[in-house]
């Protein structure tokens, strides 16, 4: 009689593999304020060092951009096309536009490939993403200060009398830079997506030249509710505030261009708006910036 065979033993099930985790990288934010702080400072200051001190005429160099648009301006639109007669003071106040104006530019437009021409930095180092852009605003803030010393010589060499109401520059300052931040890390992380984004914000920082009070005075534009809606640009009612503070006391302020009441919060709110939407976008964008490089 043949012996039964034994069954096979039993198997134990094989256990299932782990879930895949995703890896990302560094976040906008972290590592501790004091960290942050820091390196946004070195490498800002850093690079104001590179830019200007190995040149032969250093500094000069970032006063001459500002300081040939204003001559160019100045023939063209008042000379030419007399846009600045019955302007009280239009030399200083065209100036004075244009420097902060320049802030503006030169600090979204350097923001753009900011992230970009840091990808050796990137892919190597941990450390939080937005100190790129926000570094790239301090440094173009640097500039803007030093300059802004060279408009308040030519203030008083012009025969502006110094005021009070010129304490309020740095908070019109602060307000731009906020927005200029905004603006900034939008660029700066949706570049790294779509390089159509340097060749679109070109073409949008021109317009925002010509139609942001640089050249003409908002008393030429009819009409309240166009006035508002010029004003609603933030950075026109920062060129706005600043001719009444800073140039001419009798020259509307922005909340009575606007025709008072709370329409001055307009621009603000945009101001802060995009500097939320900023925030965000590259908050979200932050750790896969290394792999979209």
């Amino acid at each position: 009689m043949s012996a039964v065979a034994a069954p096979p033993p039993s198997q134990a099930p094989l256990a299932a593999p782990p879930p895949a985790r995703d890896i990302t990288g560094p976040s906008a934010l972290g590592g501790g304020a004091r960290r942050f702080a820091n390196l946004t400072w070195m490498i800002a200051s850093t690079d104001f060092r590179l830019t200007y001190f190995g040149s032969v005429l250093g500094y000069v160099w970032s006063l001459m951009r500002p300081v040939l648009t204003f001559g160019v301006m100045f023939l063209v639109f008042s000379r030419a096309l007399k846009l600045g007669h019955g302007i009280r003071d239009y030399p200083v106040l065209l100036l004075l536009n244009i420097m902060l104006i320049t802030y503006f530019q030169e600090a979204t437009g350097a923001s753009v490939t900011a992230v970009l021409n840091r990808e050796s930095l990137v892919r190597k180092m941990h450390f939080p993403r937005m100190v790129i852009p926000l570094a790239t605003v301090l440094t173009a803030a640097f500039n803007a200060v030093l300059n802004l010393f060279a408009v308040f010589i030519f203030l008083v060499a012009y025969g502006v009398n110094p005021r009070w109401s010129w304490l309020g520059l740095p908070l019109l300052l602060v307000l731009l830079t906020a927005f200029t931040c905004g603006v900034s890390m939008l660029l700066s992380s949706l570049y790294v997506r779509f390089r159509d984004v340097g060749q679109i914000w070109s073409v949008i920082s021109q317009v925002l030249f010509y139609g942001s009070l640089v050249f003409f005075t908002i008393e030429r534009i009819p009409g309240i509710g166009l006035r508002r809606l010029v004003l609603m640009n933030p950075i026109a009612a920062t060129l706005q505030q600043a001719r009444h503070w800073i140039v001419d006391s009798h020259a509307p302020s922005t909340a009575q261009a606007m025709g008072g009441g709370l329409w001055w919060m307009l621009p603000l709110g945009i101001g802060a708006l995009v500097c939320v939407i900023g925030l965000l976008v590259f908050n979200h964008e932050a750790p896969r910036i290394a792999e979209r490089l």
